[in-house]
């Protein structure tokens, strides 16, 4: 959750995300208020651009045996309007002051996944035998909610003679080991939600050397996940157990918010040097959360235990950030532009918001999991009379540890676009294909189990069009 909120993919105007969204020293986007504040400073008249777009994404799961699913959102990924207050002809001196509005999405949440295949080695219910371990049937409500579940529909239970270790359903509860496994797993997943970011900022231009500019970004989430995990074996075992179903739903909703100033120096006619900094964004997290088991038998037996629906407000701080970047101006034929950003995602925490719920171990495991990594953006555009053609390239690096399971796990995205502009009017498409690969663990073991993971490899493509006029000019 905490990686999960804390990262930014800088979504926005078609040229924004054709040019890889490598804004940082560029500016002159309404999209760039998220990214540098400064980049307000460059516009000479004002402004508004509106873009929906089409949001496709493919998600194939290996779990002996490969199954893809694909699904389709269309979204809101950009609106904004900046306005001059400030604005004459002179070359010293204040020469435009400017304040702007933007909404952009900073990550869509969307995702559809299967997970399917036999299992040979383990069980979801071996996780809550490990789980209830060390407690009596009488204490598990209290501190293992979810092996008190397994027990109340009969998947665990205690072994003979002991009062506080348990076997599952496959081994008769510990009768009859070893456990005889080959059941058929099938896990269905359901995304969905954003996290965005609405920009109200203030910037200028000063003397055509410096361009500065301030933000106060309210961030929004919106996240739903669901899942139901379904195992079921055709095996005549002597516990008569046939399949069971757990449901997993939460829904987060949340509102933080941020600081952020920016300032982009231009030493000599073509080039730029941005740099901007963002404080951590502060949020106010609700959750929603219910979950269900109900498992069936050979003999007719069937049980259901359900939770009530849990109601969580908790604070979550995400991670600084520091942005640098450089731009070239070829004449007024092309633009190159390259960023870098350095954030410690480490350093996200979580803190309680007047439950007094402790967050100091899960504040521990964020921080020996998560690391800090750099990311960095490339664009560039040609200009061809009033046609415009981009490209762009942005790798977002490996934010956990290495000997974490997702050490490995890094972003890419590729990206191409083209623009109109005649007068005070433009459209601008792009497209921006942007993957990834991890490992998706279905439930904790401990090191006597093989691993119980599926590798995940995920594609998203997203087509941008953006609306813009000029006015004031």
């Amino acid at each position: 959750d905490a990686l999960r909120y804390s990262q930014i993919f800088y979504g926005g105007t078609a040229r924004f995300m054709s040019m890889g969204s490598a804004f940082t020293a560029l500016g002159g986007d309404i999209s760039s208020l998220s990214q540098n504040p400064a980049g307000i400073g460059v516009f000479r008249s004002s402004e508004i651009t509106v873009t929906p777009q089409l949001f496709h994404i493919s998600t194939s799961a290996s779990f002996n045996g490969i199954i893809s699913n694909n699904l389709d959102n269309f979204n809101l990924s950009q609106a904004g309007i900046v306005s001059n207050l400030i604005s004459n002809n002179k070359e010293t001196g204040l020469i435009t002051l400017s304040i702007g509005y933007s909404f952009n999405k900073t990550n869509n949440l969307h995702q559809s996944i299967t997970i399917q295949g036999v299992n040979k080695s383990s069980s979801m219910a071996d996780s809550w035998a490990i789980g209830a371990n060390g407690w009596s049937k009488n204490e598990l409500y209290d501190n293992a909610y979810y092996s008190y579940l397994a027990n109340d529909t009969w998947l665990i239970d205690t072994l003979s003679g002991s009062n506080f270790e348990y076997g599952t359903v496959y081994s008769n509860y510990g009768d009859n080991p070893p456990s005889k496994y080959g059941q058929s797993i099938r896990r269905l997943i359901s995304n969905d939600g954003y996290t965005g970011e609405h920009a109200i900022s203030i910037g200028g231009n000063y003397s055509n050397k410096i361009f500065f500019g301030a933000t106060f970004g309210i961030s929004t989430l919106r996240y739903t996940s669901h899942y139901e995990h379904l195992e079921s074996t055709e095996i005549l075992l002597p516990s008569q157990f046939k399949n069971f179903t757990y449901t997993d739903h939460f829904e987060n909703t949340g509102t933080g918010y941020t600081f952020k100033i920016g300032a982009i120096f231009k030493p000599i006619e073509n080039l730029r040097i941005g740099l901007a900094f963002h404080s951590p964004t502060f949020y106010h997290i609700n959750e929603y959360l219910t979950e269900d088991i109900t498992s069936n038998f050979t003999d007719g037996g069937h049980y259901e235990s359900p939770i009530e629906p849990l109601r969580f407000e908790y604070a979550l701080q995400t991670p600084y950030r520091l942005l640098g970047g450089v731009a070239l101006q070829i004449k007024k034929i092309a633009l190159l532009s390259a960023d870098y950003e350095f954030v410690d995602y480490s350093a996200a925490r979580f803190s309680q918001t007047g439950d007094g719920f402790d967050y100091s171990e899960k504040n521990s495991n964020i921080k020996n999991s998560l690391k800090s990594t750099s990311n960095f953006r490339v664009g560039g555009e040609v200009r061809f009379d009033k046609l415009y053609l981009r490209t762009g390239y942005g790798y977002y690096g490996k934010a956990f540890k290495p000997g974490e399971d997702n050490a490995n796990l890094d972003y890419s995205s590729i990206s191409a676009g083209v623009g109109f502009r005649e007068q005070n009017i433009s459209i601008d498409f792009g497209y921006t294909h942007f993957k990834y690969s991890q490992s998706y663990l279905l439930y904790p073991l401990d090191n006597s189990f093989d691993p119980a993971s599926a590798n995940l490899s995920t594609i998203q493509s997203m087509f941008t069009l953006t609306f813009g006029f000029k006015f004031g000019i």
